[in-house]
């Protein structure tokens, strides 16, 4: 194994096995940290964990081991995954991770870029911008576990870092490669370990792997990856031959617990021609609504039947405020996992999340030791494979066209 890859959701890990696979290196995602070695053809792991959301300490315990199987296997670098949206609390846990492995890798010149520019994320002066908005007026600013309420990445990052943070400007990566090694030697002269790169194009991007080349330890969102694999293939060492893709068909359905902004208009669309079922707060928390019975609703439909939760801002702050934020978090996510194993149970053999949450709780309830990354559905959105009759679309919530959900369905039947 050449790169090793540490994911903090499972839709963030899967977005970047996708953006691996495209640019030719042979990827296999894992299902937490695994027990067993890797197989020998494997040129890139990415390791998914769901410790986006958990306390720090755990995090990171959990983030090393991870770091300890990778280097097991051999791999020459680290790519430390975390959303394109900068997902965190001014705790943590992007800062507090990074570190940790830092100080594990005895690493410096640490990147820090989630900007994925073909979602319309972009990193310029330090700022994270969402299409033409700021990350803080993106509608990011409501997410109901981490509201990313500063969009200013190197002043967020100081409140979760121990260290200082510094600055790798656009125009030292327009500037091209030289120029930009050098103002990454300045800053770490500085004394700053962990530095927010600019990237507004797919060319910075590359400009980025360029110079992380012989880096122990690189951090961002899934584009940060995009020019990483021709580093290993400039020294001969990738095969050449990439994942193959055969289709499932069978029974399909969705589950979508995000409330953001793209999850909603996608629910909006889907719903106007196929089954959906809401499912609201009240109802989870009082009991009203079993995984069996919307299980046994989503099998007798046609079409794509869509069970969502997927509300507006405002009524997620009231359930929050009447039943706790962690609360109604866990039960949710309690009922799409028991939901999840009861539609494949029932026979569903293609299955459609949204949500990086309800993702992560989905994979951990059907718990499959690996994935087979297969075709793009949606920039950021790959097939997958997680067993011999199951195929998975596992999308973050801001990510898709709003016909999504049928576009997923399609591609998960399709061979490549």
């Amino acid at each position: 194994m050449l790169l090793g890859c540490i994911g903090d959701d499972f839709t963030g890990s899967s977005d970047l096995g996708n953006t691996l696979t495209k640019a030719g290196m042979r990827t296999v995602q894992y299902v937490g940290v695994p027990d067993a070695p890797a197989r020998p053809d494997v040129e890139a792991g990415v390791v998914a964990l769901k410790s986006r959301s958990i306390p720090a300490q755990e995090a990171i315990a959990l983030s090393l081991r991870a770091l300890d199987w990778l280097l097991a296997q051999g791999c020459r670098q680290i790519l430390f995954k975390y959303c394109s949206t900068f997902d965190s609390t001014p705790e943590g846990n992007i800062g507090p991770v990074a570190e940790a492995l830092a100080d594990a890798l005895r690493a410096r010149k640490v990147l820090v870029c989630p900007a994925f520019p073909a979602t319309g994320r972009t990193v310029y002066q330090g700022h994270l911008f969402v299409g033409d908005r700021l990350l803080s007026e993106s509608g990011m600013e409501h997410h109901p576990l981490t509201p990313m309420t500063d969009p200013d990445l190197r002043r967020w990052l100081a409140l979760q870092a121990a260290g200082t943070v510094g600055h790798l400007p656009a125009g030292a990566l327009w500037a091209g490669a030289e120029a930009a090694a050098a103002r990454l030697e300045t800053e770490d002269e500085k004394g700053h370990r962990l530095i927010v790169a600019d990237a507004v194009r797919d060319e910075d991007l590359l400009v980025l792997g360029r110079i992380s080349d012989g880096l122990p330890l690189i951090t961002g969102g899934s584009g940060i990856a995009l020019g990483l694999p021709e580093n290993f293939r400039a020294r001969g060492l990738l095969s050449g031959t990439a994942n193959r893709w055969q289709g499932q068909p069978g029974k399909v359905a969705a589950l979508s617990g995000s409330c953001s902004n793209a999850t909603r208009r996608q629910v909006a669309q889907h719903r106007e021609r196929h089954p959906a079922r809401e499912i609201t707060a009240e109802a989870v928390m009082s009991g009203g609504v079993t995984a069996q019975a919307l299980a046994d609703w989503a099998l007798a439909q046609d079409g794509i039947p869509l069970i969502y939760s997927s509300a507006e801002p405002t009524a997620v702050r009231a359930a929050q405020q009447r039943y706790g934020g962690e609360a109604v978090a866990a039960r949710f996510e309690a009922l799409f996992a028991e939901t999840a194993r009861a539609l494949v149970a029932g026979g569903v053999a293609r299955l459609i999340t949204a949500g990086g949450e309800t993702s992560g709780a989905v994979v951990e309830a059907l718990a499959p030791d690996t994935m087979q990354i297969g075709p793009e559905i949606d920039p950021g959105v790959p097939a997958m494979r997680a067993g011999d009759n199951l195929v998975l679309a596992l999308k973050s919530g801001n990510f898709g066209a709003d016909d999504f959900f049928r576009k997923a369905a399609d591609r998960l039947e399709q061979d490549a």
